[in-house]
């Protein structure tokens, strides 16, 4: 496990994550009493695990299927003398509870979430929708939220007059973004949910107590509303069912408990239990702000549709902050997800939108050739293996593809001898153009010292070789009627780590640069063992994949080092990380290196990608993390801007955006680093 100091940098609070819980009580019908223990000692938990937010299912203090027993006074009165008992444990365990209770008010009865926090009731939300068919005879005793007309009304309640309104938005005081609203089981049914509202009014988790019976299918169907209504108001989601102990007279329950952020599922609870149990997630609001923060359509929605202002209630959090681990799925690999199956699923879009991209710019261009370089490395083999892909579907021989090896003053017979097992594998047209004669007298009109036989191996040394292979392509495209395609990647666009203008930087069109170092890795192994372009490149391309990434510009050192591109710029297992959270969401740098250690800090837990091979499991610690990201925020935002201004034309693949500046990302060739750089130096412990 990765070890958690006291600095509150080790705090997910401090990055913005709530700690939020869905609580499956074991119900006892018609007993409130019985069923407070059951919520106190499920409060009493979720305060030691350091839960903010606590939500429990529908009419949890007095069950829901008591029919006609909800119009007991006895019961009622109960009910109501429980809240005040909850109220002062939710305090003392420095949680918000949301309990479902039925409510008086006036000469009305409603079904209610009532929300408890720092030893008091904040507020009661009533159910707007109410199901009254097939099963469902809720009209029979409850009233509606939209009776009680616009505005807050005001209950006696746990010797409080407490706010009872459907629109109350609930906010901490010392916790910026930790904004929630409630509704209840079938108001998240409804066409248009009082959630979207409270979305666009500001909260940013919404909270279901649903007492919601099972029948076949009907979790799956809940889930997808909770899914779809978290990715569509841009929030987290939390449900919470009814379980065990709910009376079984004409229905049946299964306790379903869900956390929700952004249409991805954090966290799910087990069903059909005999227990009292919590499912709990830590919810990034500060992420659901930056996302509604960019999306233009959330906030032209939010003037359109948000009317009304909330009644906004406030609270106060707990004043220690947890420093244990994050509880939320977190990929090592934000582009490589660690589930088989949605692997797959990923490579199979990546793949055929670089095909289906590379087809249009043919059949647009009307071109029946193309030109590829082929270094025997991981971007020009993934770019080569979609040539074939597109000639195939085309149903043009893949003889129209010329690639070409060109060694220089580095290239190892290892990485040549690939590069030419894969084109005659493969059947495509190849040759070798040896570039050194030409580097050379380059090197020499230039007056460079490697002409007079001095070893030096600088950055005109490696960039004359760079340069004159794309040189070549662009002639030998001209040459025969055909267009070069290129293979950068976009981890190598992030870091500026190609050659700007006349070199690796361009092309006439690129299907690599939108795809991430890392994902090229798990596509090419995809692309080998489904047999995509025949079975016969297949040892090479796994030899290729073994092979250690090197632009091999320079040539081994004394003891027989080849040049490590790793080395240089970084893993690229964090550098795409690093890119992941910066550019898709904008976080902070010290966030990044607290997720990043978070993922990687400890290479014995958590999942790994199917297929990743034993020697890249690893750990980085904190202070590597650091380290490489400085790095990383220097090249992203210093540097190589003026590089991703110029990019060739090709499709955006990942989630994670498109660095062409026609797309995702448009930023300044001079902007400074410095402000990410304080902010990490500033935040983050070394």
């Amino acid at each position: 496990m990765v070890s958690h100091g006291s600095h509150p940098f080790h705090a997910p609070r401090t990055h913005g994550f709530v700690r939020v819980a869905a609580a499956t009580p074991v119900v006892h019908v018609a007993d409130p009493a019985a069923n407070a223990v059951e919520h106190e000692r499920l409060i009493r938990q979720a305060g030691e695990k350091g839960v903010d937010l606590l939500v429990f299912p529908e009419l949890s203090l007095s069950a829901y299927a008591i029919d006609d027993l909800h119009m007991q006074a006895a019961l009622l009165e109960e009910v109501e003398a429980h809240i005040r008992r909850l109220a002062l444990a939710a305090g003392e365990a420095g949680v918000a509870a949301v309990i479902g209770a039925p409510i008086r008010s006036g000469d009305s009865l409603y079904n209610c979430a009532v929300v408890v926090a720092n030893a008091k009731v904040l507020g009661v939300v009533p159910k707007t929708y109410l199901p009254n068919y097939r099963e469902y005879y809720e009209k029979r005793w409850f009233a509606s939220a939209q009776d009680i007309g616009a505005g807050p009304t005001y209950v006696p309640l746990a010797g409080q007059w407490v706010p009872m309104a459907s629109d109350l938005l609930f906010g901490a005081e010392d916790f910026s973004g930790f904004v929630f609203g409630v509704e209840i089981c079938e108001d998240f049914w409804a066409p248009l949910p009082p959630s979207t509202r409270l979305a666009l009014s500001g909260a940013r988790i919404l909270c279901n107590l649903s007492a919601s019976n099972i029948v076949i299918g009907k979790a799956d169907e809940r889930a997808l509303l909770c899914a779809s209504q978290s990715a569509r108001t841009l929030s987290a989601y939390v449900f919470a069912a009814s379980g065990w102990g709910e009376s079984t007279t004409d229905l049946a329950w299964d306790g379903q408990a869900t956390i929700h952020e952004l249409g991805a599922r954090l966290a799910e609870g087990e069903r059909f239990a005999l227990h009292s149990h919590l499912t709990v997630a830590d919810v990034d609001v500060d992420r659901i702000g930056l996302d509604r923060l960019r999306n233009g359509t959330f906030a032209d929605c939010a003037r359109r549709e948000a009317v009304e202002r909330p009644t906004p209630i406030h609270f106060k959090t707990r004043s220690v902050a947890t420093t244990d681990a994050l509880i939320r799925p977190l990929d090592r690999f934000p582009f490589v997800p660690d589930d088989a199956a949605r692997l797959d699923q990923d490579c199979f879009e990546a793949f055929n939108i670089q095909v289906q991209g590379l087809m249009r710019r043919m059949t647009a261009t009307g071109a029946k050739a193309l030109v590829i370089g082929v270094s025997g490395g991981l971007d020009s083999t993934q770019a080569l293996l979609v040539a074939c892909r597109a000639f195939d579907r085309l149903e043009l021989p893949r003889t129209g593809i010329l690639a070409f090896t060109m060694p220089g003053f580095a290239t190892s017979e290892g990485t040549k001898s690939n590069a030419w097992a894969l084109m005659k594998a493969l059947g495509v047209t190849g040759a070798e153009i040896d570039i050194r004669p030409a580097a050379e007298q380059m090197l020499r009109d230039i007056g460079h010292a490697f002409a007079d036989g001095e070893p030096v191996h600088d950055i005109t040394f490696e960039n004359v070789q760079a340069g004159l292979r794309t040189d070549y392509l662009f002639r030998l495209a001209n040459q025969n009627h055909g267009f070069v395609l290129g293979t950068g990647d976009l981890s190598e666009l992030a870091l500026g780590w190609c050659t700007y203008g006349v070199g690796d930087h361009m092309s006439h069109y690129n299907v690599n640069g939108g795809v991430a170092k890392t994902l090229i890795q798990h596509l090419i192994r995809w692309v080998a063992e489904r047999g995509l372009v025949g079975v016969a490149a297949v040892p090479t391309l796994h030899a290729i994949l073994a092979t250690e990434i090197s632009p091999e510009l320079v040539p081994a050192s004394a003891d027989g080092a080849i040049q490590s591109t790793q080395s240089i710029v970084g893993p690229y297992a964090l550098n795409d990380f690093f890119l992941f959270y910066i550019s898709r969401f904008g976080l902070k740098p010290s966030k990044v290196a607290y997720l990043a250690h978070q993922a990687w800090g400890d290479a014995a837990t958590g999942a790994w990608p199917v297929g990743l091979p034993q020697g890249e499991r690893v750990a980085y610690d904190l202070a590597t993390i650091k380290g490489w990201l400085r790095k990383f925020l220097i090249r992203f935002f210093q540097t190589s801007q003026f590089k991703r201004s110029a990019v060739p034309n090709g499709p955006k693949v990942v989630t994670g955006g498109s660095l062409s500046p026609r797309g995702d990302w448009r930023a300044p060739s001079d902007s400074s680093a410095r402000v990410w750089l304080d902010e990490l130096d500033a935040n983050t412990p070394d």
